[in-house]
């Protein structure tokens, strides 16, 4: 008879922690429609966990694939911005990504105490869903006390769409969103520029406006300048189908070098490298000139050595003036 009420107990309690638990995800997955900022601050860490059984077009990075009927005007779409705008359009802004970090990355132990960073995006004429899910996956996917800002360089776009409604859109985001407007077209290497004086983060780290960050992505280049501060991390760059969107890894065994007509190229990661690191392939890899889009620097740092020169006009270049600067 004992066992029997201590039987009912048991389940009586785990019936009550059940309902405490389903309450709490449905609370906490309605807090975005409240104005605290300090409850929204809450929802990155769950989103993370509930957008792992999302179903929909290009959850967890698969490719969209558009149906025969509606071929020749996803063809028509493609032209304005030369990637699969139909595509794009049917995907999430806050898409769930696979976790493709070799095991050794998933287990690595970082410092609680990192430089935070603003996050300098430069778009013209960018299609909404693409800027948007840059900005959405900064926002999920990065500890929230290292995220000083986002910075939003517009190059003189056109697009009425890049105006009032995204000024409004970012108003509503849990994290400091800025839009910066330049006064006429000045190309991408002086739109840099102007987001990098306007920041306040310790760190700037510069995205394009048509990526996703993935889990962990942020951690590993912070740690490495918290080390030394004259470290210019880059992340390993995976890729985005232009043509389904699908989210495929790349390579950790590829490296930014050059040719003699000063042409940036990636190269096999050399032995003498894989040697240096005793094949821990966790361990960062040096680089002798590096991807000039998408890196973290110290602020202060990348004063020193002049920044960019402002008298680049044409993409690309930037990728070894910074390397060589460095």
């Amino acid at each position: 008879m004992r066992r029997f009420v201590y039987c009912k107990v048991v389940l009586a309690t785990s019936l009550m922690w059940v309902l405490v638990d389903v309450f709490l995800l449905l609370y906490f997955s309605e807090c975005n429609k409240c104005d605290d900022k300090k409850e929204r601050s809450l929802l990155p860490a769950l989103r993370a966990v509930i957008s792992r059984n999302q179903e929909g077009p290009g959850e967890m990075g698969k490719a969209v694939l558009i149906p025969k009927d509606d071929q020749e005007k996803m063809k028509e779409l493609f032209k304005i911005n030369q990637f699969n705008l139909m595509a794009s359009d049917l995907i999430a802004l806050n898409r769930s990504l696979p976790d493709v970090r070799l095991d050794g990355c998933k287990t690595k132990v970082y410092p609680e105490q990192l430089p935070n960073t603003s996050v300098v995006i430069v778009f013209h004429n960018e299609a909404w869903s693409t800027l948007l899910r840059t900005v959405s996956s900064v926002i999920n996917r990065s500890p929230h006390r290292l995220l000083c800002e986002i910075i939003l360089v517009d190059d003189a776009s056109e697009r009425e769409f890049l105006k009032g409604s995204l000024e409004s859109y970012v108003k509503k985001l849990e994290v400091s969103v800025k839009i910066i407007r330049m006064e006429q077209r000045s190309g991408l290497i002086r739109a840099r520029l102007r987001g990098a004086a306007a920041s306040q983060g310790q760190v700037i780290t510069f995205l394009d406006a048509h990526c996703e960050c993935t889990l962990g992505w942020l951690e590993p280049l912070l740690a490495r300048i918290r080390e030394d501060r004259k470290t210019v991390v880059c992340p390993i760059i995976d890729v985005i189908s232009d043509d389904t969107f699908e989210y495929m890894a790349g390579s950790d065994m590829t490296y930014g070098g050059f040719n003699w007509k000063l042409n940036f190229r990636w190269y096999p990661v050399p032995q003498r490298e894989m040697d240096r690191r005793k094949g821990d392939r966790t361990l960062p890899v040096r680089t002798p000139t590096m991807a000039g889009g998408l890196f973290s620097i110290d602020r202060n740092y990348f004063e020193e050595i002049g920044t960019y020169d402002a008298g680049m006009d044409i993409w690309g270049g930037e990728n070894l003036e910074m390397s060589f600067r460095v």
